[in-house]
C-alpha cells in the first residue's frame, strides 16, 4: 500500500509498523484505508465514541437489541487489547514460555542440545500473524454487518446531544465515551531525546534489544521484563515501589523470585533521575536507589509506569461532561455529568482490564437504553498478571478487609502440597480472606502457572454467595492444580471441628456401634 491515506495512518499509528502482509491484513480489518463513512440519518439511540472493548461490546449489544447505533473510531478498532495490549503481549509471553521450558527441560529428564537460539524476528512475525488472524472479530466490516454505522475519524462532542466526525454530525439520545487510555510517560530529563518504548510501540520491534531497561514493576513491566529475559535480553527492572505493589506481598515475592531465576535484575526503591543518549542506540539511565546513585546502560527503554485516560480533543466541555486527570467522572450507574452520556472502560474506570471494560459496557446498555439501575459497584472484579507463575486476585485482600473494619480469617495453602503442582514442578499459593465465623469468601489471591484460568471458580463463589462448604463439596478432577480449591474447602471444614463438636461426634458414634 502506498496511497496517501495509508501513509498518514502509518505516521499517526506507530503500532502498524512494520507494514508487512500481516499488518496490512490488520489494517484492512480495523481501519480500512478505503473506508467510506455512511451518511447519518436521523437521531441515534446510541453513539459510541471509541472502538476498544467497551465501545465494541456496547455497539454490538445495542444493535443486536434493535437500537440505531453509530460507532466512531479515530485509530484502530479493537483498541489496546487487540492491537497493543492483551493479544500481542500474550503471543510474546507464549514464545518466551516455550524458551523457558526448553531451558528447564533437564529437570524433567530431557536433554536439550546446547546452542538453542531464539529467532526473534520469527517470534514477532508470529505475533503479528496471530493478531491479524484475530482482527476480523473487531473489524469495521463485521460491525457494519451487525447493523452499526461505523465512522472512522476523530469524534468530538459539539453539544450535549451531538458528536461531529469527519464533517458529519451525529445526533444522539444517548452516547458512550469509551476512548480508553494510553501509557503515562513520566517527566524524566533526557527521556524524550533518548527515545523509549511503551506498549504502543514495543510490539513493532523486529530486532531483540540486547539490553532492556524496564521502568515500572506493575503487571506490564513484570510480564515484559520476564518475557524479554527469557527471549535472551539482559533486563534491568526498575521498581519505584517494589514488585507488583498492589498485590499481596507474599504473592509478589513469589513473582520476584521467578524473575530472578529468569535473569531479570531488579532494583527496588529506584528512581530514574535522568536519561542520557550515548553512542548509537545506547542509553544511560541515572538511577537513585537507596540513597546511592548508579547507572544503567540499555539499548532500549520500556516505560510501564501507569496509564493515562484519553480525554483530550473530545470536546467534553461542549457536552458538559466533567473529567479530571483520572478520566471522565461517572456515578455508580456510569452516567457522566451530562445525563445523556455514559462512560466505560479505561477512560473512566479504576480497573484497567479488558474484561472489566466488557462488563461495564453491558451495564451501559441496560442503563442507557432500558432505564436500568445496574451498578458498577456490584461487580465482582477478578484480575490476573501473566507472569510465570501467574498472580490472580478477586475481591478483598487482608489490608482492604482490615480497612473496612471486617472481622475475617485468612486461610493459606501451599500449591506445592497439591499432587499435580508437585508433578509439574510448580510453586505457588492460595490465600483466602474469609468472613470470621462463616464460610463466606471475601477475597482470594492465587499464584499458579494457570492462575488466571482457575480464579473464575472463586469469582463465581464470591459473586453468588457460595462459600467454602460448596467448594469442599465440589468434585474436582484429579490430578489438577485446581484441586487446591477443594482442599481449601476441606481445610475450612476442619476448623469447624472444635474439641466440643468432636466429643459430641464421638459420643454419637459410640452409641451407634
Amino acid at each position: 500500500m502506498s496511497d496517501a491515506r495509508t501513509e498518514t495512518l502509518l505516521r499517526e499509528i506507530p503500532a502498524l509498523a512494520p507494514l508487512d502482509v500481516h499488518n496490512e491484513r490488520l489494517l484492512e480489518n480495523v481501519h480500512p484505508p478505503a473506508w467510506v463513512n455512511p451518511e447519518p440519518t436521523g437521531r441515534y439511540n446510541l453513539v459510541v465514541v471509541g472502538a476498544g472493548t467497551a465501545g465494541l461490546v456496547a455497539a454490538a449489544g445495542a444493535a443486536g437489541l434493535g437500537a440505531k447505533v453509530a460507532l466512531v473510531e479515530r485509530h484502530l478498532m479493537g483498541g489496546d487489547c487487540l492491537n497493543v495490549g492483551c493479544v500481542p503481549s500474550k503471543a510474546l509471553i507464549r514464545s518466551a514460555r516455550a524458551m523457558a521450558d526448553i531451558r528447564e527441560a533437564g529437570a524433567f529428564g530431557i536433554d536439550v542440545p546446547e546452542g538453542v537460539e531464539v529467532d526473534f524476528p520469527r517470534v514477532m512475525e508470529r505475533l503479528r500473524r496471530l493478531r491479524a488472524d484475530i482482527s476480523p472479530n473487531d473489524s469495521a466490516r463485521r460491525f457494519r454487518d451487525l447493523g452499526v454505522d461505523v465512522f472512522l475519524g476523530e469524534g468530538r462532542f459539539a453539544g450535549p446531544d451531538r458528536v461531529e466526525v469527519a464533517g458529519r454530525t451525529l445526533l444522539f439520545a444517548r452516547a458512550l465515551v469509551a476512548t480508553g487510555g494510553r501509557a503515562a510517560v513520566p517527566s524524566i530529563p533526557g527521556l524524550e531525546e533518548a527515545g523509549y518504548l511503551t506498549n504502543e510501540t514495543l510490539f513493532t520491534l523486529t530486532e531483540r534489544p540486547r539490553r532492556l531497561a524496564v521502568l515500572g514493576a506493575g503487571p506490564i513491566g513484570c510480564e515484559m521484563a520476564q518475557a524479554f529475559a527469557r527471549l535472551g535480553s539482559r533486563v534491568v527492572l526498575l521498581a519505584r515501589h517494589g514488585i507488583l505493589p498492589r498485590e499481596d506481598p507474599e504473592a509478589a515475592s513469589l513473582v520476584a523470585r521467578a524473575l530472578d531465576r529468569d535473569g531479570v535484575e531488579t532494583r527496588c526503591a529506584a528512581q530514574v533521575k535522568e536519561v542520557r543518549h550515548g553512542p548509537g542506540e545506547e542509553k544511560e539511565l541515572v538511577v537513585e536507589c537507596g540513597g546511592e546513585t548508579t547507572r544503567v546502560t540499555a539499548d532500549a527503554i520500556l516505560v510501564a509506569t501507569g496509564r493515562a485516560p484519553n480525554v483530550e480533543s473530545l470536546g467534553l466541555e461542549a457536552a458538559g461532561i466533567a473529567y479530571d486527570r483520572a478520566g471522565v467522572e461517572v456515578d455508580d450507574r456510569l452516567r457522566t455529568s451530562n445525563r445523556r452520556v455514559f462512560a466505560a472502560g479505561d477512560v473512566s474506570s479504576r480497573y484497567k482490564f479488558t474484561h472489566i471494560a466488557d462488563a461495564l459496557a453491558r451495564i451501559v446498555i441496560r442503563n442507557a437504553l432500558f432505564f436500568g439501575r445496574a451498578r458498577a459497584s456490584a461487580l465482582t472484579v477478578p484480575w490476573c498478571t501473566y507472569t510465570t507463575p501467574e498472580v490472580a486476585h478477586v475481591g478483598l485482600d487482608e489490608a482492604e478487609a482490615r480497612t473496612r473494619g471486617l472481622a475475617f480469617e485468612t486461610l493459606r495453602l501451599e500449591l506445592g502440597d497439591v499432587d499435580r503442582a508437585r508433578l509439574d514442578g510448580d510453586e505457588g499459593l492460595l490465600k483466602l480472606v474469609v468472613r470470621k465465623g462463616t464460610d463466606r469468601i471475601l477475597g482470594a489471591t492465587l499464584v499458579a502457572r494457570n492462575a488466571g484460568d482457575m480464579i473464575s471458580e472463586l469469582t463465581l463463589a464470591i459473586g453468588s454467595g457460595a462459600g467454602l462448604r460448596t467448594l469442599a463439596e465440589t468434585i474436582h478432577p484429579y490430578p489438577t492444580q485446581a484441586e487446591i480449591l477443594k482442599r481449601a474447602g476441606d481445610a475450612w471444614s476442619r476448623t469447624r471441628l472444635t474439641p466440643r463438636v468432636k466429643r459430641l461426634f464421638e459420643t454419637l458414634l459410640a452409641w451407634r456401634r
